[in-house]
């Protein structure tokens, strides 16, 4: 049997491209394929089982800026299906959502069993078929269609094939095979190790907002950070991963960071110092707090600049004063290594994006070859934005499949 179209992975990407296919032409015969004996891994365990479904960002020119891989691409197709039309095409399936103080957007019941059932539902009321554990061995491609050999000795044959593999270095072979190029994938989202950090003891302490700098780089990010008893995390750290991916990993995620911890410049925080002896004389630095920064943190500094709790402002001498406003704007630290989240693990890398047309999703070398998901060189921050890929790549590739 000839297949309309073959999709390979039943991931977000894939379901969501096999279910678009199908409602672009419903006679079609669309098989989708999966290694795995389970659909829908990613979206099961993503945000603690909740599944963080997009981001409420609907304006393309903003929303792209979540995408450290993947920002001029993605425009066009944000305009075509962003994240208020994942939001509509939920709720059409009957699944309410609710969107959180920061923006992400999960299922009213917090449990990613109620998208995957929507998901699943819809491609079984459109006739999709699906197979799992089906380990694709070869893959030929001839003048107007696709042969691929399974491990079950099974033969399939389609027309068009859609690769939505996400981050295996199988799916990157394929597209190696069938003549594209592939960027050497590297995990994207991942805190900071500091075995030498002296703030260990803090562990579970957070500060909104730092400003983070990987030295001797343009590598900047601003947010809030999370002190762990292994070094470093929260989103500023996790963007900042993000954006310098690529440069860590070459470094053997080995960096200097410096933390700005008040978001002022040097000079201005000892400004502020200053201003505070000669307005509260009398006062000790632990009662005023001028920077608003969590009391413990805050005693920890004094502590590690030998300033004392008991001491006046008035009997503090101006060089204490100027290496504390030096350690609230350039506090280093040393990074080494990285620990990720096996939950959220995320790549940057895949298929180099000149050679996909992003409004089909169709490869530029190999006609009616197509692409959707992780498995392309995209890949954003934590929040939801990922999924948003997934979609939108899904949505389009499946619709342009015909």
């Amino acid at each position: 049997m000839l297949y309309d179209l073959i999709i390979l992975g039943g991931g977000a990407a894939g379901i969501f491209a096999a279910i678009n296919a199908k409602l672009t032409c419903p006679t079609a015969n669309i098989l989708l394929l999966e290694k795995n004996a389970v659909l829908l891994t990613k979206v099961r365990i993503s945000g603690g089982g909740r599944c963080n479904v997009t981001h409420a960002c609907f304006e393309p020119k903003q929303l792209i800026k979540n995408y450290p891989r993947g920002e001029k691409e993605l425009l066009g197709p944000f305009h075509v299906f962003g994240p208020g039309d994942t939001i509509k095409w939920f709720e059409s399936k009957g699944v309410l959502l609710k969107t959180e103080a920061d923006g992400r957007i999960f299922p009213q019941t917090d449990q990613s069993e109620t998208i995957i059932q929507a998901l699943l539902q819809e491609a079984h009321r459109l006739a999709v078929i699906i197979k799992l554990t089906e380990h694709i061995e070869t893959l030929e491609h001839h003048e107007s269609y696709f042969t691929l050999h399974t491990k079950k000795d099974q033969i399939y044959q389609t027309t068009n094939l859609l690769l939505a593999t996400g981050s295996s270095p199988q799916g990157y072979k394929w597209a190696e095979q069938l003549g594209h190029t592939i960027q050497k994938p590297v995990p994207s989202l991942f805190t900071f190790n500091v075995p030498t950090s002296s703030l260990k003891d803090l562990s579970g302490v957070s500060v909104n907002p730092v400003r983070l700098q990987i030295l001797g780089t343009k590598l900047v990010q601003e947010g809030p950070i999370l002190i762990t008893h292994f070094g470093f995390s929260g989103p500023a750290i996790l963007k900042l991963s993000a954006w310098g991916s690529k440069y860590l990993h070459e470094q053997n995620y080995q960096a200097q960071l410096m933390i700005n911890w008040v978001t002022l410049s040097k000079e201005i925080a000892f400004a502020k110092l200053q201003e505070a002896k000669v307005l509260f004389p009398h006062k000790t630095l632990l009662q005023e707090n001028l920077f608003d920064l969590p009391k413990n943190l805050w005693k920890t500094f004094l502590e590690m600049l030998g300033i004392s709790y008991k001491k006046r402002l008035i009997e503090i001498p101006l060089q204490k004063l100027k290496n504390l406003a030096q350690k609230l704007t350039e506090d280093r630290y040393q990074v080494k290594g990285k620990t990720t989240n096996k939950q959220e693990f995320v790549t940057c890398g895949g298929i180099t994006l000149k050679e996909v047309d992003f409004k089909t999703m169709q490869s530029k070398i190999c006609p009616r070859l197509f692409f959707a998901g992780e498995i392309l060189d995209i890949d954003g921050i934590t929040g939801g934005f990922n999924f948003q890929n997934a979609w939108t790549t899904g949505y389009i590739a499946g619709k342009s499949s015909f």
